[in-house]
This record gives structure tokens, sequence and C-alpha cells, in this order.
């Protein structure tokens, strides 16, 4: 089994505009049921800079940061950690989180393509494939960019 996920997509969109969604309505394609809080998310947060956090926030008003922010390359590219262990928790040692790459490519004027490569997961440890399968199965990243993609074709001005 490899350490590394790859998935891609061809979006009906210019590269700004597929980078914007993205990363700034991550939240909308996020689905709510993939939650580590006790109650459910309200709101999914990606904060657009280097240093800053994907988290969701309860309807409690709780907070779960999931992911540090490591590059943040309008429109062309960011670079997210993956800081969810094999249990399905929030992992502390940061030594055992694993990273994300997107790359926004523009095709044409109009169509850009979304790579995506979820990698080193070995770096979880014991039980790495579990979070393997799990972002590369059905309901991981295939499920995320399939929405992603919807949004991007059904989206609205407020973008």
């Amino acid at each position: 089994m490899t350490d590394t996920i790859r998935h891609q997509i061809v979006v009906k969109a210019p590269v700004e505009r597929a980078f914007t969604v993205f990363t700034g309505r991550f939240g909308d394609f996020k689905p709510r049921e993939h939650n580590l809080l006790a109650v459910p998310i309200v709101e999914t947060v990606f904060e657009a800079e280097v240093g800053g956090h994907i988290y969701d926030v309860g309807s409690d008003g709780s907070r779960c940061e999931w992911a540090r922010v490591l590059v943040f390359e309008p429109p062309s590219r960011v670079v997210f950690t993956w800081d969810i262990g094999p249990t399905w928790q929030v992992e502390s040692d940061l030594a055992r989180t694993s990273e994300v790459e997107v790359r926004f490519i523009a095709e044409t004027d109009d169509r850009t393509r979304v790579e995506l490569e979820h990698r080193n997961l070995d770096r979880h440890g014991p039980g790495w494939q579990g979070v393997a399968d799990g972002v590369g199965g059905d309901a991981g990243w295939p499920l995320y960019l399939k929405r992603y993609a919807d949004l991007i074709a059904h989206g609205t001005a407020d973008e």
C-alpha cells in the first residue's frame, strides 16, 4: 500500500475562481458528518494564510482545529497538514501528521485541473493504512472533490 493518495478533477472555472472556491468555501463542500466534535458542525473555516488553520466550529461554540496551512500561493497551490490520526481523533504530535497538497492548473481560460495529493500517510504510525483507506475511499477525497465540482458548477456570485 502506498503512503500517498492522489486524485484529480477538472472543473469549469478559471483558475482564480477554482482556487478561491476551494479555500474560501471549503466548509460548503466538506461533509458536516465528518465531525470530530461532540456536537453538530455549524461552520468549517479555512484560514487563508500560511500559519492559519482549518477548523470546525460546533453548535455550542466549541472548535476543533484539524489542519495547519503550510503553503498558500493563490491561485496555484495550497498545502495543509492532516492532523487526524488512525483513531480519527486530532493528533497532537505534529511529527505524526500527513500533508495535503492541492494544485490548480489552468487548462483553458475557463477550465482548471485540480490535483490533490495526500502524502506521508505513514507518518501517522501504526494504523496509518486505515487513514489512507479513509481519505482515499469513496467517502474521502473523491467525495470532497465531487462536492467541490458541484459547488463550482452551481456556485453563486458571492464567492
